[in-house]
């Protein structure tokens, strides 16, 4: 699967609002994973996809699909299945961007943490899982317990908990991060 740098999904974008624009289309996207850590917190260098919610839904669908022929890109490089993991009332912050015809949102770092934190997914060989993403967001927001994060979870999922390997992992992280 190709991967995706900030310049293809600036890119990719910046053509999506374009389209948009052309079609009188007012889009609106929240972005999540691994295109929320690299557009909102500039950590990461690739992706394998821009999981977002976008709005209106019937109008964009056919604009994502053109942008990915015009620009080689898989059908998928734009997709909602991320709808399904949303909280019913995450915070969200729109992006500085400069991408005329698009309004780009991404959780804040607290949702974004009871995300991750509940996913759990350990790294494989090609996927990166959810540890760096998990090691970078407790160290910014310095949490030094898996309380302090399940507390970030109770604010979205509050009947929610991470496995028992997720749980291990956010303990390993705060571990070797700040030796609690």
């Amino acid at each position: 699967m190709k991967k995706l740098t900030r310049a293809n999904i600036e890119r990719a974008l910046r053509r999506l609002g374009e389209l948009a624009r052309e079609h009188s289309v007012e889009l609106e996207l929240a972005i999540y994973g691994g295109c929320a850590m690299m557009l909102a917190f500039d950590r990461r260098m690739l992706t394998r996809d821009v999981d977002g919610v976008f709005f209106p839904v019937e109008e964009i669908r056919p604009l994502i699909r053109k942008v990915a022929n015009e620009l080689n890109l898989p059908d998928d490089w734009l997709n909602d299945d991320v709808r399904q993991f949303l909280a019913p009332k995450g915070t969200m912050r729109e992006l500085p961007l400069d991408l005329p015809g698009i309004k780009v949102t991404a959780p804040t770092a607290s949702y974004l943490l009871a995300m991750k934190a509940l996913a759990g997914r350990r790294p494989l060989p090609g996927y990166a899982g959810d540890e760096a993403d998990l090691r970078f967001l407790i160290r910014k927001m310095k949490i030094k317990s898996v309380d302090e994060v399940q507390a970030h979870i109770d604010r979205y999922y509050p009947d929610d908990l991470p496995s028992e390997s997720a749980r291990a992992m956010i303990a390993q992280i705060i571990r070797e991060e700040f030796g609690s």
